[in-house]
Formats: C-alpha cells, structure tokens, sequence
C-alpha cells in the first residue's frame, strides 16, 4: 500500500511524498515543473520529472524533523514507529522550518490570520513550559501540527511584541521559544548573550530576547524564515540546512560520523549563492566567531541556506552558545579547523590548512581572524556592561567573557609568532 503527503511550498502544491514498504521517494507535480519560475524544495532535490528514490528523499524531509528523545517522545505521543519520518511527517509537519507545509491529499492550507492564533496568559504559558519536556512540539495538543530540527526543546510560537501564541490552521509562527536546556547551566542566557554578542559584532544573526514568567526562563528568538508585510500578515520564506542541501541525513551531521566538513560548507556556498564572495566571507566569520566563543556544537545542521531572490544567501547565525563553559560538554568541536578537532589543539598552521580546504586565501584568512580575535573580548565586555540587558554580574556571562579572552589571546599568538607555525 501506498501512503502520500501533498508538499506545499507557500501556497503552492509543488509535489508528492510517498511511502512505500517502508522507503520514502518524492515527485514534483507536472504542473509545477512547467510553471514559469518553478523552484526546487532543495539543492539536493532538483527539479526534475523522475521521482527520488529514498537515499535521495529522505535527507531533505527528516532534515525537518525533531531529534533524538524528541523524536522518540513525539512518536510515542502518535503511537507510531520512532523512525517513520512519514508517519511523523504527517502528524507534526503543518508548520516547519522554511515555506514546506504538508497535507493530505486533496487537502489545501488555510488562510493565515490573527484568529488563529491561541493568545497565551501567563499561567498558561507556564503550564507549556512544564509540559514541553513531556510533549514536544505540543504535539497531538488542540490539533497543534508543529516542527523544527533539533534535539532541544523548543517551541514555534507567535509574539506580536507583548502577547505570545499558539500558531493554529495555516497561520506562520514568528518566534522560536527555548526554554532552558536540561542539564546545561542557564543555557538560556549562554545563547542570548552569544547571539546579542554577534550582532554586536556586525555578524548577520538572529534576535533574541531573554524573558521571564513568573520564574521561568526563556529564550524567544525572532525567525529569520518569517517575514511580516503589510497589515501584520506574517509570510514564510524558504530555507533549509546544510545538511539538507548536501543531501546528508540528520543522524550524520557531525564530521566525525561522516558529516559535512568546513570544505564541503563553502563549496556549497560557492555553489549555490550569486555573487558568492560576501556570503564566504559571513560564513567565515561564523567560523571563527564560533571557535572563539567555543560553541563546540556548529555541525552542518546549524548552518543554513535562505531563499529571499533569485539566488540563495546563508541565513543568519543561529543555536550558538558557548558549550566549552561547560566541563560535562565534550571538548570537540563539531567539525574540524585544519586537522584539529580540538581548539586548543589548533596552531597557526591548522588555520591555513583550513583555509585552503575552504578556498580562502591564507593571508586574507589570518588576517580576518586575528581581526575578530583583537575585537571580540572588548565587544563582549561593552555588551556586559549594558545594565539594560541584565548580562552584568552573571557568573556564567563571566566565565564566557573570560574563555573568549583566553582563546582570542591564545589565537593572536599563535597567529603572530614564529613558533606559532611549529
């Protein structure tokens, strides 16, 4: 028996997903294809008249799934399979990353709208909170049909600037809430301040503001896949990870269990975006930015394609938090400068192996990094000292500040000396 979901890209009907004694394959709509300025849903999935089997279906489609015991629980919620991205599909995926919708056949989407939106008070707010961890995504909850990557937990919701929602029927989400991580000390202040810090630096990330109800903590992050025009309609722009656009499953998004690597990061770049150099250069400075915050997690997943023209642009940064601060959290990076996946392992040397894996010119790469080494640790203590944004007497703030100060320091040396080349 065959079981199919209609793939909506905004308003469109672009193709079908199917499952078929357990393999996923996908097919564009005839329609779709020979429609004027027809787009692909993927790098990895070009448009094309012959349907993708299910080693070159399901990268793209489990790319929009929740990970791990976030998965597992979901699952569990709709009594299906843990690894039926269909089934799964099917349950949660009204509402993802990017402009994909999916819906039953003959099924189209509703109309976005303010009344449908489920406004939140405080105690019910706080009752989500509380139940996040036992359902994420909601899932099953009021018709909820709710999904993002990952394996923490998080929340698409509305935020119209005061009031915060449910997003119900065809109406986009505007906001990403993230409560904070289980066993990871203030993570909600560790990734608000590593974000408002890379702003602070000029690098293209996403807003994030630090909340309170009550005495839950969280972290609301503005979408840079979402768009509000005219009359406050709010519009989904198409996106999609690096591990999606390269065709490589979520379970093997770290370089270490056969994943991207930095390499294959910008060959993407360079292939997909026009003109290419601006958007190297971000991902560049992503790069370092990450190194010298030590957010050890940046794998292929958390870095991503935004389709706003004619031609992709890498999104804004986004999941960055120094993860070093924390002794329980590996000391690995998620993929490898030059041969090193350790930082304090990487040498002068390393930094050019890295360059020239990425197409970079060395000269013009060490000198980008000790730019961003010099000027990082002063930005983070302004930033700090910002009483508005309450980052200053917080110990973990601190222990952050203080890591960035070594490794920058740590950095400029082996950049600037001789022996840093030994």
């Amino acid at each position: 028996m065959v079981h199919e979901l209609e793939v909506w890209l905004f308003a469109d009907h672009v193709g079908t997903l199917s499952l078929q004694e357990g393999r996923l394959s996908f097919h564009y709509r005839e329609n779709w294809l020979n429609r004027p300025g027809a787009v692909a849903l993927s790098c990895s999935l070009p448009l094309q008249s012959d349907a993708f089997d299910d080693i070159h279906t399901r990268p793209f489609f489990a790319g929009l799934l929740p990970e791990g015991h976030l998965r597992r629980l979901i699952a569990q919620q709709f009594q299906v399979s843990g690894q039926n991205d269909f089934a799964l599909l099917d349950h949660i995926g009204g509402e993802c990353a990017g402009a994909i919708t999916f819906l039953p056949p003959g099924a189209s989407p509703s109309p976005s709208g303010d009344d449908h939106v489920q406004w939140l008070n405080d105690d019910e707010l706080i009752a989500i909170l509380d139940e996040l961890p036992r359902r994420p995504m909601m899932a099953g909850k009021d018709g909820l049909r709710l999904s993002l990557a990952g394996v923490q937990d998080k929340l698409p919701v509305v935020f119209d600037g005061q009031r915060i929602g449910l997003p119900q029927g065809g109406q986009p989400s505007t906001h990403i809430l993230k409560p904070l991580i289980h066993g990871v000390e203030d993570s909600v202040t560790n990734e608000g301040f590593c974000l408002a810090l890379a702003c602070a630096m000029k690098l293209q990330a996403a807003q994030a503001q630090i909340r309170t109800i009550v005495d839950r903590r969280f972290l609301l992050v503005a979408r840079y896949d979402r768009q509000t025009g005219t009359q406050g309609r709010v519009a989904r722009l198409h996106q999609e990870d690096f591990c999606q656009a390269l065709g490589v499953v979520p379970e093997m998004k770290y370089q270490n269990e056969g994943g991207p690597d930095l390499a294959a990061c910008f060959s993407l770049l360079r292939h997909v975006t026009r003109p290419s150099a601006p958007q190297v250069l971000h991902l560049l400075d992503y790069v370092v930015f990450n190194a010298l915050i030590g957010n050890h997690d940046a794998h292929a997943k958390n870095f991503s394609l935004l389709y706003t023209a004619k031609f992709p642009v890498l999104a804004p940064l986004y999941d960055t938090l120094s993860t070093a601060v924390y002794q329980t959290l590996t000391p690995k990076m998620a993929m490898k400068i030059g041969s090193k996946y350790k930082f304090s392992e990487v040498q002068a040397h390393h930094w050019d192996q890295f360059a020239e894996s990425a197409g970079l010119g060395r000269a013009q790469t060490r000198k980008r990094i000790l730019e961003l080494a010099q000027s990082l640790p002063k930005t983070a203590r302004q930033l700090q000292s910002q009483k508005e944004l309450e980052f200053a007497g917080n110990p973990l703030v601190e222990q952050i500040i203080t890591l960035i100060e070594q490794r920058a320091a740590l950095t400029i040396r082996r950049l600037t000396e001789p022996q840093g080349d030994a």
